[in-house]
Formats: structure tokens, sequence, C-alpha cells
């Protein structure tokens, strides 16, 4: 009998006595304009799939508007492989002519160059999109930021790729096999900055799907998957000479910074947020444009 008081009068008192939030604690209980913006809600379809339409856009605009420095890419490059070669992890070349000498491998590399970099990417945030909305946000932010770093990295420090160096014999397996394999060779060389090769967003998106698989999926085979992508990525960038070993660096560098950015607005990163967001209302831009309206 008295245990039965005791139990109904703690749940009465948890009841009664809900924990009040600091939101709840500012004066008449509103969130600031900052939190609102910076709290995860339900993405809307129409609005991401415009977003990323735009992004990408730009992103293409930006980079292949910066000015190609044929001469300063192609100095940057030689002594970039002057600073490999001293560290002794100068071997983009004989994976290259090892590589390039499996017709099979080499073609089908060039095609995942081609292909996999943008179809991985949408099929993770339609993914995350999908089973976490709660996370998505922060991730998408994260994909984001590091790729506007990466404009940063195309404009001030302009590189040529291996296979356009001068007197290195590196082979152009796109060129050699004819296959699609890259948009900066063959007939496609002038829709794209072909000196934009630091930092590697081949890499740096790689290894953002490969994290966001590894932390966010619960199935073994899929984590394992995860990490095996951007080292397949690699592997791929180096054999087909569009990228040297530091460039994968660089797009390492960027992604960390687009972590530090979603992290710092957020409060936390993207895999520790709620799988599924709290309702929060009308996002603030929805609010303004019904003030506009009316």
């Amino acid at each position: 009998m008295g245990e039965a008081s005791v139990k109904t009068l703690e749940t009465r008192t948890d009841l009664s006595s809900p924990p009040v939030t600091e939101v709840e604690a500012r004066p008449g209980g509103q969130r600031t304009l900052v939190s609102r913006l910076r709290a995860p809600r339900r993405p809307r379809i129409w609005f991401e799939v415009l977003l990323i339409a735009v992004s990408y856009w730009t992103y293409s605009l930006i980079r292949n508007a910066v000015p190609e420095q044929k001469a300063v890419a192609l100095a940057n490059a030689d002594w970039l492989w002057g600073v490999e070669r001293s560290l002794g992890i100068a071997v983009e070349q004989s994976v290259n002519h090892a590589i390039d000498s499996v017709t099979w491998l080499i073609v089908g590399m060039n095609y995942y160059y081609a292909t996999l970099h943008f179809v991985v990417t949408i099929g993770v945030l339609v993914w995350i999109y999908r089973f976490h909305p709660g996370r998505y946000a922060a991730t998408r932010l994260v994909l984001f930021a590091t790729t506007g770093v990466a404009l940063v990295g195309y404009y001030l420090y302009p590189l040529a790729p291996p296979r356009l160096m001068n007197g290195q014999q590196f082979i152009d397996t796109v060129l050699k096999h004819h296959t699609w394999g890259s948009m900066a060779s063959g007939n496609l060389k002038q829709m794209s900055n072909q000196y934009a090769a630091m930092p590697s967003m081949h890499i740096g998106w790689s290894l953002w799907c490969g994290l966001t698989i590894f932390a966010v999926a619960s199935a073994p085979w899929a984590r394992i998957l995860g990490l095996l992508y951007p080292t397949a990525t690699l592997v791929v960038i180096v054999a087909t000479a569009n990228h040297f070993w530091l460039d994968a660096v660089g797009g390492m560098l960027c992604l960390a910074f687009g972590f530090t950015v979603s992290r710092a607005w957020f409060g936390s990163l993207p895999h520790r947020l709620p799988r599924h967001p709290e309702p929060a209302g009308p996002h603030p831009a929805t609010e303004l444009l019904n003030r506009f309206r009316r």
C-alpha cells in the first residue's frame, strides 16, 4: 500500500513538473531566430532538389570560371611531384602504368571515375533524406561546406593533373582507351577546368559518403562498403592519372573543414543528432514569405 502511494506520488510529480529547457526558460518561451534556423527539421523534397541543382550549377560555374593558369599549374605539378619523390611516396606513375596494362580494369576505372562520383553521392543524400531526416540538414551542410572551400583551393593553387605533365610519361587512360571517363579529357575537356586538381573532390565526396554510411548504417556489410568506397576511389584517381596522392590529402582537409562548419552550426556531428527531427514549426524563411503574401 505504502509503495503504491509512493509510486503514485512520483508519477504525479513527474507529470506536473516537466523539465524546463533553456529555450522555454527565456522570456515568453520563444526561440531566437538563430536557434530556429539551427533546429533540425524535416526536409522538403522540392526545396532540396532545387537547392542541390542550383548549388551544383554554381559550383561548376565558379570552378570552370577560375582562370586556367597553365604555366603556373604545370610548375605546381612539377613541384608537388618533386615533394612526393623526396618523401618516397611518388608511386603514381607505377600504379598508372601497371593498371593500364589490364585493359578491362582500367576501362572500368575510367567509367567509375566518370559516374560513381555523382551517383553514389546523390544516393547517400537520398538515403539520409528518406531514412534519417533529422540528420539530413547537418549532413548536407558538411558536403556543401566541403565543396565550397574546395573552390578556394582551385583559385589559389592551380594544379595540373599527372596526365598533363610534361616529360613524365603518365598515360591519359581516357584518351588511350577512347572512353568518356573524365570531363577533362577528350572531347569534353573544353567543358571543365583541367587545372583544378587540388583538392580532389572525388576524394572529398567519396570520403563524405563513406563516413556517413559508416556512422549511420546499422548493417555491418554496409559499414564495410562505406569504408571501401573512398579507398577504391583513391586507387582510381591515381590509376587514371587524374590526381596525385597529395590531392587526396587536400580533399580530406576540405572534408574536415566541412564537418567543423556543420558541428559549429548544429552543435553536434550529424550522426549524433536525432534520427527524426522534433516538430519545430514553420521555417523562418517560410514565415517571411507568408508575410510578403499578405
